[in-house]
């Protein structure tokens, strides 16, 4: 379905925008999974500044939505209303490393690419990156990890802009980490974010980098049109093996399939709807609390709506 077009209202509202405006921008299909509606209104501002402008001048009706580069996401069928915000250009994907063994990365800037910086400058500690898809907007707002290290480990600060087009600045502390979680108001908007490093060999944190890569490859379907982990791992248990147990690996529902190299992961096989996807991982969760009683928290993020009937 189609969404009106209000990229009328939204140039009334804050004149001058200077980032690109798309109404009805096809979003779903950039998503790993290659399901999913229409954005009503994808902005994908021209920095900062541009980004508070549009935020500083929407009305509360309006809603706001952020999406990074897709690979934990699952946007629903009948698409998303109101303003999608897509960082991106060298405004939000630079990244810089210091003499101090600081590295200073845009929110747009892929997790992947922030590791190789880092490593090629001789900074070690954010090796773990390698393993994350995404980009940084996406780790700070979920804490991500992988291979031993945490988001929270390594960031000096995150700076954002809120719905209010404020500025704001966050501390390791006040962004509130805890397991795939931060507790930074939900309206704020992450724009770029400060890590510590530490002293390291290039090669040697290149070698770690290549194993992560091997891992990943030989564990993981990312061959296959996917997103990261569909569930976090309940306290003290591992999310894949509970699945597992509740005989899901292999299980479909229409073109969606729990892959069955890492039955943490579910599989567009093809034609899969965004639908099928979430309604897999629904009776993956309620077989889960049949079986082993533990009820299974998505990590994917799901957002719009359904399709209409």
């Amino acid at each position: 379905m189609t969404f009106p077009d209000i990229s009328g209202d939204l140039k009334a509202l804050a004149p001058g925008l200077r980032g690109r405006l798309v109404v009805n921008a096809p979003i779903g299909e950039t998503t790993w999974f290659r399901v999913g509606g229409l954005a009503q209104a994808l902005f994908s501002p021209a920095d900062e500044d541009d980004l508070a402008r549009l935020m500083s001048a929407l009305p509360p009706a309006i809603p706001v939505t952020t999406i990074g580069l897709g690979s934990n996401l699952i946007v629903r069928d009948g698409g998303v209303e109101g303003v999608v915000i897509r960082l991106g250009g060298r405004a939000f994907n630079a990244i810089d490393v210091m003499d101090d063994f600081r590295v200073i990365a845009g929110a747009a800037a892929p997790d992947q690419f922030v590791a190789k910086a880092a490593a090629t400058a001789g900074v070690d500690g954010l090796a773990f990156l390698r393993g994350v898809p995404g980009s940084i907007g996406g780790a700070l707002r979920m804490n991500a990890g992988a291979h031993g290290g945490e988001t929270r480990d390594v960031l000096i600060e995150a700076q954002g802009v809120d719905r209010s087009g404020v500025r704001r600045v966050f501390s390791n502390a006040e962004m509130g980490f805890s397991y795939r979680h931060c507790s930074a108001p939900e309206d704020v908007i992450f724009t770029r974010a400060a890590f510590r490093g530490r002293p390291g060999d290039p090669a040697g944190i290149e070698a770690e980098m290549e194993r992560i890569t091997r891992a990943r490859e030989a564990s993981q379907p990312i061959r296959e049109k996917t997103g990261g982990s569909t569930f976090k791992n309940p306290p003290g248990r591992k999310a894949w093996e509970l699945i597992d147990r509740a005989g899901c690996r292999g299980l479909t529902v229409g073109d969606a399939q729990v892959s069955t190299m890492h039955c943490n992961f579910l599989i567009n096989r093809g034609t899969a709807s965004a639908a099928d996807l979430e309604a897999l991982g629904e009776e993956v969760r309620r077989r889960v609390l049949e079986t082993g009683g533990v009820a299974l928290e998505w990590e994917i993020r799901r957002i719009g709506k359904a399709a209409s009937t």
